[in-house]
C-alpha cells in the first residue's frame, strides 16, 4: 500500500484481558473509533504498545487482524525495535509478510551504538525491505540522536521517508528542512509539542492521547492545515493537561486509564507495569475527568470548506 507519512498516526496501545492475553474485541473496539475520527495510519507495537512485552506470535496477530480491521483505508505501521541487526532485519521481513504497510524503527536497544553503527544499522534494515520506513529519533528516551549528518549517509535509501521527531528541540524542524526540503517528512513525536511542530513545518503527529480522544486530536490537525490557527489553538490549550500524561514513565497507564474514561479501552497493562495506585492514580483521574467536563464541541472539521 503506497502513502504518504502524513497526518494523524496514533500509535496505539495493545489491548490485554484481565488473564494477560490480547482482547482484539477491545482492540478492534479502539481501531474503530481512531478510523471513525479520520486518523491516517495505524502504528503498532511502540512504546505505548507496550512491544518489550510481546512475543512474537502476538505481533503477528496484532499485525494481521490490524490490516484485516482497517481494510485499506489507512497503512498499518509496525515499530521496530530489536537489539540485534539480525533481529531487525527478520521484524522487518515478518511485517512485510503480515501485510505492514511500512515501518518506523529505533536505533539498536540497550547498546548505545556510535554514529557509525547506527548508521550501518539502519542501512541493512532499509536495503533488506522495500517497505517504506520512519527512523524515530528520540534521544532522550533512548539514548542515541540521528543527527542531520547521519540522514545525510542515511537518505541514500529511497525507502527511508519520514523522521519521528522527539527530540524535544523545535527548532530541529527547521534545521532537517533547511537541510533536506521535502526529502525527509517530519511527524512530531511529542504530544505536546505537536501543534507548534505542525506550524512550523511538520507533516504530521505520532500521537499518543489520540488513543482516548481520537477526535480531538485530528481536529487539531485538520484545523491547523486549513489555517484556522484559532480554532486549532482553543482545543490544543484544552488538551494540554491530558496531553501532557504521555510524557511520563508511565504514560502508558495513563493513556490507558483516559481510554477506560471515554470508553474505547480497558486498564489492564503488562508486567512489569502495573495499574496506577494511590495519590498518582488520583491525579491522574482527576485530570481526566476534569477534560471529559470541559470537552470542547469541535467544528465539522472533516469538511472544513463547509465550516
Amino acid at each position: 500500500m503506497k502513502f504518504e507519512w502524513k497526518g494523524v498516526m496514533p500509535a496505539v496501545t495493545t489491548k490485554f484481558t484481565a488473564n494477560d492475553e490480547l482482547d482484539m474485541n477491545m482492540f478492534g473496539i479502539n481501531v474503530e473509533a481512531q478510523l471513525a475520527a479520520g486518523v491516517h495510519g495505524i502504528i503498532l507495537g511502540g512504546t505505548l504498545g507496550e512491544a518489550s512485552t510481546l512475543t512474537q506470535d502476538e505481533k503477528r496477530i496484532l499485525i494481521e487482524e490490524t490490516v484485516a480491521m482497517v481494510d485499506g483505508k489507512v497503512p498499518v505501521i509496525i515499530n521496530i525495535a530489536e537489539q540485534t541487526t539480525k533481529a531487525a532485519i527478520e521484524a522487518a521481513e515478518k511485517a512485510s509478510l503480515y501485510g505492514a504497510s511500512g515501518l518506523m524503527m529505533l536505533p539498536p536497544m540497550r547498546y548505545k551504538a556510535t554514529d557509525h553503527e547506527t548508521v550501518v544499522y539502519f542501512n541493512q534494515v532499509a536495503k533488506s525491505t522495500d517497505l517504506p520506513l520512519m527512523i524515530y529519533n528520540n534521544p532522550v528516551d533512548y539514548k542515541i540522536e540521528v543527527t542531520l549528518d547521519m540522514f545525510d549517509a542515511l537518505l541514500e535509501n529511497d525507502n527511508i521517508q519520514a523522521v519521528k521527531e522527539s527530540t524535544r528541540d523545535i527548532s530541529n524542524i527547521n534545521r532537517i528542512k533547511n537541510r533536506f526540503g521535502d526529502r525527509l517528512n517530519i511527524l512530531c513525536g511529542v504530544d505536546t509539542l505537536a501543534l507548534e511542530s505542525m506550524l512550523i513545518g511538520a507533516d504530521g503527529w505520532v500521537a499518543g492521547l489520540v488513543c482516548a480522544f481520537p477526535e480531538e486530536t485530528v481536529a487539531i490537525y485538520e484545523l491547523a492545515k486549513a489555517g484556522k490557527i484559532k480554532e486549532a489553538t482553543e482545543i490544543y490549550r484544552w488538551f494540554l493537561p491530558l496531553l501532557e500524561l504521555d510524557i511520563s514513565p508511565q504514560l502508558v497507564q495513563n493513556i490507558k486509564l483516559a481510554e477506560v474514561g471515554t470508553g474505547i479501552g480497558t486498564e489492564h497493562v503488562r508486567a512489569p507495569r502495573l495499574p496506577l495506585h494511590g495519590a498518582e492514580r488520583e491525579r491522574v483521574l482527576k485530570i481526566i475527568a476534569e477534560g471529559l467536563q470541559t470537552r470542547p464541541t469541535l467544528p465539522n472539521y472533516k469538511n472544513l470548506a463547509l465550516c
